[in-house]
């Protein structure tokens, strides 16, 4: 049976990686689509526009990381729940019930080792047929490249962040 579905990535390091996987989120969701979005890296206090949206859509939005790897105060738990997004992750990319799933930030539980780069590329080729994935995250392994049908990288060209503007709500979060 040919595969009814696919996996797009975005990676690099310019901005814009996550706002553009939410902007398919929207597409999507107003084709009818089944969608749910697992973030790996951002924890429950981070108060994001796109969360608060997708909860008015009624999309199925699941926060399981611990924060950024800088701010822990516990590396083993940070690791443990890092590894959880993605067994969660996993069981919903075969489970079926989605149209669209966004594994935003997936691309650091890799980096990090908290989970081997060959489990995410088995979960990823045996997802359910009609499911399609949206990756995000800096450095994509080129394996997880090599089984996407989509990849785009976003390069930094200039940043707000590099002349000393902080991360502003209603753009970055």
């Amino acid at each position: 049976m040919a595969r009814k579905s696919i996996v797009l990535i975005n990676t690099g390091d310019g901005k814009g990686k996550s706002s553009s996987a939410f902007g398919v989120m929207g597409r999507a969701w107003a084709r009818g689509w089944t969608v749910g979005v697992v973030q790996f890296v951002k924890g429950g206090k981070w108060k994001i526009g796109e969360k608060k949206l997708a909860e008015h859509l009624d999309i199925e939005w699941h926060t399981l990381g611990d924060g950024f790897t800088w701010e822990s105060t516990d590396m083993d738990e940070t690791i443990a729940k890092g590894r959880h997004a993605w067994e969660v992750a996993n069981e919903k990319l075969a489970s079926g019930d989605y149209d669209l799933l966004i594994l935003d930030e997936l691309t650091y539980t890799m980096k990090y080792e908290w989970v081997e780069v060959a489990e995410v590329v088995a979960g990823i080729e045996n997802r359910n047929p009609k499911t399609n994935v949206m990756i995000t995250g800096r450095g994509a392994p080129q394996e997880l490249i090599d089984v996407a049908d989509t990849v785009t990288e976003m390069v930094k060209v200039k940043h707000a962040y590099d002349q000393g503007i902080k991360a502003m709500k209603g753009i970055e979060f």
